[in-house]
């Protein structure tokens, strides 16, 4: 390893010389690769000579499969995910001290940063007050999970919250966090090294926008690098996405990245590292590309990666790092070889092309977030989804209708120029006096504080108000289904057959994602929310709608609601301060609320048996065995195509005559306030009997019908899924689940997996999986198989014969359908195990068993 001397703004510090320490044709390494080298590089020098011979022939034939250790500088986990982490810890601090050993030991190695953004919903809206109802009713329900996370500050040095109010967890990284070049003190030398970072859900790669290397996770993996193992990896394939030209008057980031989004899906990308280059790359702002790079999981990669330059320099400008630190930054990655030529032409996997002139205003949907249209297409998009034409409708309400715009997430809230955007639609409405149809729930859920800031000083927020646009919160609220109850009206044409959707400026729009009653919906730029929330429908010709007329007479449509890019430029310029986001975080860090909440301090934590938000869970042991060997299995459940982490472990309202509604009810909790899925994590016995509850979610055992029911196959009695799992396992039957493609696609929700693993399921089966659904699988001991085709009639009475006592990264699997007619089929399959470490848990049983080993050595367990 060969290191130089960086002079700087903060003096001379060392960094490492990767273009020294690679020698000949480092230019031609990827920049995700060079980042990943200097990591290796710096941890663990054993491993360097391989590290460089392995990229060496990746740099010949594209792809490897060398493993690599990649150790993260820190950790970001949001409310929902942190808390069963959280639960999980705590019970192996209970394991340990039970063994006789010191809980404290199991402590976190590096910084962990929460943000509390998964938990606020959409009460009440389009009032002054919204924002601060919904925030009380917040505080109310989520106590009890939020005192967890305080007890966490305390006896986990190392763990920082921030309170509800600070922002969603991928723009505060954004703006308060990132460093993209950090500096640490080692042998009293200072050193500059690449932030990294792993996040606990699945657009961590939105700070891939300002050249910022990480990815997402699930909560198990992350809870192992919280005591010092590495994220292994296969070293990537990197899809290199060459931008050429500028983006056309009128066409936003969000158009863009849903562009990209359908682009990459079309090629294929699944788990790949993406990584931009070109010269369309420096006509993107650091706003556009976080807005490129949020979309990763949509568009099936690890990362959207851009690497570091002048725009990276100006977004940390203007969100007020000191200028000190920007030239440090650039001092530094060039220095180390980091810093973006737009004329280079690195050596990639594959390279996908795009012209940014061609790129238009999109919708995406009505159901998967890569499936873009034009804005005249929405309206045959759902007539194709409802399987007839629309129509007016008696009840006044028209098929079609909008029943939620929200302008919501981290996807399109971090961008200035597209909140900005948004509030000049408003501002031309509002002067018409132009307002949503009644039946249309409207909200804005900013991803900062400082964005009520800069809407504040431009007006623009008086405009967004009087639309119907006030603000609800500084959390993801409809984007992760936090969307409240719709307006009675809606809900009861719905009820009666009417077509409607959901109509977002978020990330994705699975059906019931959103809304429990909405299985349509559709992603679009906040300016398009606000705009076509005028007229509160899907129609043929939105742009072409007449809304008003004009002081001359002169028709006013749709399409001159929709400001300049010169407008939206002016408002920017003249009213974005880079104080704001400083101060903005500081004054939402003093929530009272928050620092009023009281919280244990032990070590350990005094669970309250009758809690239904926070309960010890049964896997959180060091005796697990581990589910491989050969066996013969039921099928539990066999699945189709796209079954999202949504449909397997919603996050939805929780309804009180559901079959986890039953049970909490039963617990004493009010039915008509039994809060989202998202806030249940902490209790497994309400998560377990929450499975596949999506009404999307069909078992073909069933013949379709609803997967949170499946049949037991001895007596072909039918009954929930929990309890039909319980009679195999009490009769000692092995079980599996067999999907089809893409399974576990979406967020990163462990409980995804936790679930499936108290189901008692040794294996799941499918013809691909999501990159972290697959390593949350592995991280509960649970063999994911790829196979190359379905049944296709399967039934509950065959049977699967499984052979996987020795399992090593991508090997075969010997796998035999028996039909119930007594027929055998041999099928193609694979363990889909990526490296050696995946391999060490699974015959550990487990992630948690893992750490558990190492840390409890010769105490009695």
């Amino acid at each position: 390893m060969r290191f130089r001397e960086v002079p700087t703004s903060h003096g001379v510090i060392k960094a490492i010389d990767l273009p020294s320490t690679f020698g000949q044709d480092f230019a031609r390494l990827p920049f995700v690769h060079r980042i990943l080298l200097e990591n290796v590089a710096k941890k663990d020098t054993i491993r360097l000579p391989h590290m460089i011979a392995a990229l060496r022939r990746w740099l010949v034939s594209g792809a490897s499969e060398a493993e690599v250790a990649f150790h993260p500088s820190r950790v970001l986990m949001h409310d929902t995910t942190c808390v069963p982490a959280l639960v999980d810890i705590a019970a192996m601090r209970d394991t340990i001290t039970e063994a006789g050993g010191d809980p404290a030991s199991l402590t976190p190695v590096l910084p962990v940063d929460v943000s509390v953004d998964h938990s606020v919903g959409v009460d009440m809206y389009g009032r002054p007050q919204s924002r601060a109802f919904n925030m009380q009713r917040e505080m109310e329900r989520n106590s009890e999970r939020y005192r967890l996370m305080k007890w966490a500050t305390r006896a986990l040095p190392g763990v920082t919250v921030h309170p509800p109010g600070t922002g969603i967890m991928h723009t505060l990284n954004l703006e308060q966090l990132a460093t993209v070049i950090r500096l640490e003190e080692r042998n009293d030398e200072t050193w500059a090294a690449p932030d990294t970072l792993i996040g606990t859900d699945s657009h961590t790669p939105m700070i891939n926008g300002i050249g910022v290397l990480a990815w997402g996770v699930g909560g198990l993996e992350a809870e192992s690098v919280f005591f010092g193992f590495p994220v292994t990896i296969r070293l990537p394939d990197v899809v290199g996405v060459r931008l050429t030209g500028r983006l056309c008057p009128g066409v936003l980031s969000t158009d863009l990245a849903l562009e990209v989004t359908h682009l990459l899906r079309r090629h294929k990308v699944s788990g790949e590292f993406v990584e931009f280059f070109g010269p369309g790359v420096s006509a993107l702002t650091g706003g556009d590309r976080a807005v490129i790079a949020n979309m990763a999981p949509e568009y099936g990669a690890s990362t959207g990666y851009f690497p570091i330059d002048g725009q990276t320099i100006e977004y940390l400008r203007r969100t007020g790092r000191r200028a000190e630190h920007g030239s440090m930054v650039e001092d530094v990655a060039r220095a180390m070889g980091l810093w973006f030529d737009p004329d280079a032409e690195p050596r990639y996997s594959r390279i996908v092309e795009l012209d940014l002139a061609n790129v238009r205003p999109l919708l995406a949907g009505p159901r998967r977030p890569q499936d873009k249209l034009a804005l005249t297409e929405a309206a045959s998009a759902l007539e194709t989804a409802a399987g007839r034409p629309l129509e007016e409708t008696s009840n006044g309400i028209p098929d079609g209708a909008i029943a939620i715009a929200a302008i919501t997430s981290c996807t399109n809230t971090s961008d200035q120029r597209l909140l900005a955007a948004a509030g000049l639609v408003a501002r031309k409405a509002n002067r018409l006096g132009l307002r949503p149809p009644h039946w249309v729930k409207t909200s804005l859920a900013p991803g900062s504080p400082s964005a009520e800031l800069f809407l504040r000083r431009s007006g623009l927020l008086a405009d967004l108000e009087a639309t119907g646009f006030n603000i609800v919160g500084h959390g993801c609220t409809t984007c992760i289904g936090n969307s409240g109850p719709l307006h009675p009206d809606m809900a009861d044409a719905i009820a009666n057959g009417t077509v409607a959707a959901a109509l977002l400026s978020g990330n994705r729009n699975f059906p019931g994602r959103v809304h429990p009653s909405l299985q349509l919906g559709f992603l679009a730029s906040p300016p398009h929310v606000v705009a076509l929330s005028m007229i509160g429908k899907f129609c043929r010709y939105p742009m072409s709608v007449k809304v008003a007329d004009s002081a001359d007479g002169s028709a006013v449509c749709l399409r001159d609601l929709l400001p300049s890019d010169d407008e939206i430029n002016a408002i920017v310029r003249d009213f974005s301060t880079c104080e704001d986001f400083g101060q903005a975080f500081r004054d939402a860090t003093k929530n009272d609320a928050w620092l009023a909440l009281e919280a244990p301090s032990s070590p350990t934590f005094p669970w309250d048996e009758n809690s239904t938000y926070i309960r010890r869970p049964p896997f959180a042991v060091a005796s697990n065995t581990n589910r491989l060997g050969t066996y013969t299995a039921h099928p539990l459940l066999v699945l189709g195509d796209d079954m999202t982490t949504d449909h397997i472990s919603p996050a939805g309202q929780i309804d009180a005559e559901s079959y986890a509604g039953r049970h909490l009810v039963a617990a004493g909790d009010p039915p008509n306030d039994l809060n989202v899925y998202a806030a249940r994590r902490g209790n497994w016995a309400a998560m377990v009997r929450g499975l596949f509850d999506n009404r999307t979610a069909a078992n073909l055992l069933l013949d379709g019908r609803a997967a949170s029911r499946t049949v037991y196959a001895p007596t072909m009695d039918e009954g929930p899924l929990w309890e039909v799992a319980e009679r195999y396992r009490q009769e000692g039957r092995a079980v599996v689940i067999v999907a089809g493609e893409r399974y576990g696609a979406g967020s990163s929700r462990d409980w995804a997996a936790k679930g499936v693993a108290l189901l008692g399921v040794r294996a799941v089966i499918a013809r691909s999986f999501e990159r972290i659904h697959r390593t949350n699988l592995i991280g509960m001991g649970i063999l994911p198989i790829v196979i190359e085709n379905l049944i296709p009639s399967p039934s509950a009475l065959d049977l699967i014969e499984v052979d996987a006592r020795h399992i090593e990264p991508r090997c075969d699997i010997r796998l035999v359908w028996l039909s119930a007619s007594g027929a055998a089929k041999t099928l193609t399959a694979r363990a889909a195990v990526e490296t050696e470490q995946e391999v060490e848990t699974l015959v550990a049983g487990g992630m948690i068993p893992l750490i558990l080993d190492r840390h409890l050595g010769g105490l009695e367990v």
